[in-house]
């Protein structure tokens, strides 16, 4: 009997040892590409998955990835946004397209996604369990938000004095209300002062309702945000400010009678590794109404993202609200990554939105754990709808006004749809020293949090703000293409103690001027010679009219200053006479674009032909394939315009 149970034994480990060697003669590298279909545009940040395992990978920038799986195996493909790929490995190299979803919110079948396959998901049936094992116990149910007592119960709330807001009741969303700026008189007013914007947020925005089939309401139109979306080849800083300034003049592509004025304005761009020490605060919305696949989940799949790249030297905290604020995660060294991302997987979503009391406390843990002389930021995710505490636009202002001072920076990620309330997160990044973007996939997380690290969460300079002089001699009127946000007062150019934009490390800002030359009519509003005011030129403007068409100027203050330093440059006439950069012309699309989907008094002979046209030939290198993706976008929309 003992040598039967012997030979049972030892036969078993036979069988055990050589299914072992067949699954390991089985395994394969597999490597591979990832693109959109019909566009074959690489997609990065796609996570390749092998079902069944926790055995996973990201695809990189350029769309490619490279994972261990046996023969037989399942691979599944997702990235939010796109629909989900399966397929099953049989070869060492397997190239693969997503098709991307009209519907954002579509319904993903996420039982191809989560790890590990259960018993019920390969009968097609019973509850989908969670991905890791700190989701090892089916997620509660998402719960409705609760109604608040009537001492916090949301009600409306009127808007500051100063601004006004518009109401999309199709997507129950807000957005600030402004008109397009107008031609100014160059003669009565000579100058145009505005701090320089380093948001982006409505881009993605736009984008994403193009996308769903729907044309963007009027105000979610942001036209400097859509200029600025896009990276320019300007000349990266080389004395001894961190930022340069270059310009460009040509007539205008939507009324040839008028000339159109490229400002560009670049900082100085810092390795990654070469970026103080970062002291992080996650700040994540998890009330009940992040609970959508491009909420919350889309949250936790790109704060994994910029967690993946983060260094030792960098440290991370998280703090959640919804009914109520809990620090789930004290400051963590970037060195202990797997802590992060199980502390990120945890969450989920149910509850009310005490959006201003997490605030409140991110900016506690962000001063505790200050660096000095490093980069201290809060990171901000959320839809914007702030229903318990303070949740107003004109408080949260007057707080987060306050708190700037403190040394600590903002950047405002928006998530979702339907019920995005982008005026509030506007006024949260220019009043916090930060900047906001709008992440509706995982690649705009990549592009954001990880191709554009320094540019979103380490600035080289403070308050930037410009102005431009005009000279009377060859401008009859201007026009300030976008920017209506960001205005600022003639004197506070000098007055240090207002606040303006912050510029990252590497960013770009971009800046259109439309001129009405001295000889051509303006006929948007211009008024009569003056019959008792005919002031002459000054000596010094008489000097240079036949030169300089206008002077532009910018301030800035250094990261260790309160003072601010002043540049300026002339453009010249001349200038005009140039052949047009690559450059120039995709911008020029881009602005001639914001301003149809606006219906803008001043888009002129502007026509969705005219914008794809533009595009195409100012498309230059492309390496991540933007402005390919803005000439579809362009496109499409002109479909929806019909």
């Amino acid at each position: 009997m003992k040598f039967k149970a012997l030979s049972v034994i030892l036969n078993i480990a036979v069988l055990f040892a050589a299914g072992a060697v067949y699954a390991q003669s089985n395994m394969l590298t597999v490597t591979g590409k990832v693109t959109e279909a019909g566009a074959g545009v690489a997609l990065s940040g796609v996570e390749v998955l092998e079902r069944g395992t926790q055995n996973k990978t990201v695809t990189d920038n350029d769309g490619n990835y490279s994972i261990e799986a046996a023969q037989g195996q399942t691979l599944v493909f997702s990235l939010t946004g796109y629909t989900v790929e399966v397929m099953s490995v049989s070869t060492a190299k397997m190239d693969v397209s997503l098709t991307r979803a009209l519907e954002t919110e579509q319904e993903i079948d996420w039982r191809l996604v989560l790890q590990p396959v259960t018993a019920e998901i390969a009968r097609g049936a019973g509850q989908v369990q969670g991905t890791s094992a700190t989701r090892s116990k089916p997620p509660p149910p998402v719960a409705k938000k609760p109604t608040p007592p009537p001492s916090v119960a949301k009600r409306p709330t009127p808007p500051p004095p100063a601004a006004s807001f518009s109401y999309d009741s199709q997507r129950n969303e807000e957005y600030s209300s402004f008109a397009d700026n107008r031609f100014r008189d160059a003669k009565s007013e000579p100058l145009s002062t505005f701090s320089l914007d380093v948001d982006v947020a409505s881009y993605g925005n736009v984008r994403r309702m193009i996308n769903q089939g729907q044309a963007p309401p009027r105000d979610a139109v942001r036209v400097e945000q859509l200029i600025n979306y896009f990276s320019y080849d300007y000349p990266n800083p080389t004395g001894e400010h961190p930022i340069s300034i270059v310009t460009e003049t040509q007539p205008s592509p939507w009324n040839k009678d008028h000339l159109l004025v490229r400002i560009g304005v670049k900082a100085k761009e810092i390795p990654s590794e070469n970026i103080p020490a970062s002291n992080f605060v996650y700040l994540i919305d998890v009330s009940g109404s992040m609970a959508s696949a491009n909420r919350l989940p889309l949250v936790q799949s790109s704060l994994k993202l910029l967690t993946n790249n983060l260094r030792e030297k960098d440290r991370v905290a998280i703090v959640t609200y919804a009914n109520s604020v809990a620090e789930v995660l004290p400051s963590t060294s970037g060195a202990d990554r797997q802590k992060i991302i199980e502390a990120i997987d945890g969450l989920r979503a149910s509850g009310g939105t005490a959006g201003g009391a997490g605030i409140q406390r991110a900016y506690e843990v962000a001063q505790r754990n200050f660096i000095n002389g490093g980069n201290n930021r809060i990171i901000l995710c959320t839809d914007g709808d702030f229903n318990i505490g303070i949740s107003s636009p004109a408080e949260l202002e007057g707080f987060i006004e306050q708190q700037r001072k403190t040394g600590v920076y903002l950047t405002v990620l928006g998530y979702g749809m339907g019920n995005l309330k982008d005026n509030r997160l506007q006024i949260l990044s220019q009043k916090g020293n930060g900047n906001h973007a709008y992440i509706d996939t995982l690649q705009e997380a990549n592009r954001v949090l990880v191709q554009e690290f320094g540019s979103t969460m380490y600035a080289v300079a403070r308050d930037a703000r410009m102005q431009v002089e005009f000279n009377p001699a060859y401008v009859n009127a201007y026009r300030l293409v976008g920017y209506e946000s960001r205005l600022l007062n003639r004197e506070d150019f000098n007055d240090d103690t207002r606040d303006a934009g912050e510029l990252g490390a590497g960013h770009t800002v971009t800046v259109f001027y439309e001129i009405i030359p001295v000889g051509v009519r303006n006929n948007f509003g211009g008024v009569d010679d003056l019959r008792y005011q005919k002031p002459a030129l000054s000596e010094s403007a008489a000097g240079i009219k036949n030169n300089e068409l206008m002077n532009v100027k910018v301030r800035y203050k250094p990261l260790d200053s309160d003072r601010s330093i002043l540049m300026e440059t002339p453009v010249m006439i001349t200038d005009r006479d140039k052949t047009p950069s690559a450059d120039f012309t995709f911008a020029s699309a881009v602005a001639m674009f914001g301003q149809l989907l606006r219906d803008s008094d001043f888009k002129g002979t502007s026509s969705y032909d005219n914008v794809v046209d533009l595009a195409r030939k100012g498309l230059g290198e492309d390496p991540q394939g933007y402005r390919r993706e803005f000439v579809r976008l362009a496109e499409a929309m002109k479909q929806l315009a019909k």
